[in-house]
């Protein structure tokens, strides 16, 4: 049985789109949903950063900005590692020891999220868990991490294309609610 489901596919593909699709159809099949997922921010037409949300709070942070000060830099990004452990690994962390929250969400191990060791190791923490765990990766990101999660049994690397982005998230629902009999 696959418990941990990931996402992958080109930028701009959909990858967040489908998660929140799935989240959704699991929220309602009356499944608590934790962790984090991150969002492009726009001004005027034009991407700016990206925001980390805790899910179950709604708190939210800075992954990264164009006018971020200091941090490690992601093309013309710089990375928040502060706002990356204070509500990315907290969220990831209150989902893994919250007993109501069944799945586990984190979107997505990526270059920037790469930076944090906090994350990387909230990231494997998960996958030592019961809990199913639905997450996003980079489709060219290379690190010890991601060639860790594509070498486990137990994961499901689901690829979004144009031409499967619309309905995969009823194949991932499936996934997840089979994991969630076995866990």
């Amino acid at each position: 049985m696959k418990k941990f489901v990931f996402l992958t596919g080109q930028p701009g593909i959909g990858k967040t789109t489908v998660l929140l699709r799935s989240i959704k159809a699991l929220e309602d099949m009356g499944h608590r949903v934790g962790g984090m997922i991150s969002r492009e921010l726009r001004e005027s037409g034009v991407r700016v950063g990206f925001e980390i949300i805790n899910l179950v709070n709604q708190e939210k942070g800075w992954l990264a900005h164009v006018k971020q000060g200091m941090g490690p830099r992601v093309g013309k990004y710089t990375v928040n590692l502060d706002d990356l452990a204070e509500v990315g690994v907290k969220a990831i962390d209150s989902a893994l020891t919250e007993r109501e929250i069944a799945v586990i969400v984190i979107d997505e191990v990526g270059p920037m999220e790469l930076y944090s060791t906090q994350f990387k190791e909230a990231v494997r923490r998960t996958l030592q868990d019961r809990k199913p765990l639905l997450g996003t990766i980079h489709f060219k990101a290379r690190d010890p991490l991601i060639d860790f999660i594509k070498s486990r049994p137990e994961v499901q690397i689901v690829k979004v294309t144009y031409e499967n982005r619309e309905k995969i998230h009823e194949s991932v629902v499936a996934m997840i609610a089979e994991a969630l009999k076995g866990s």
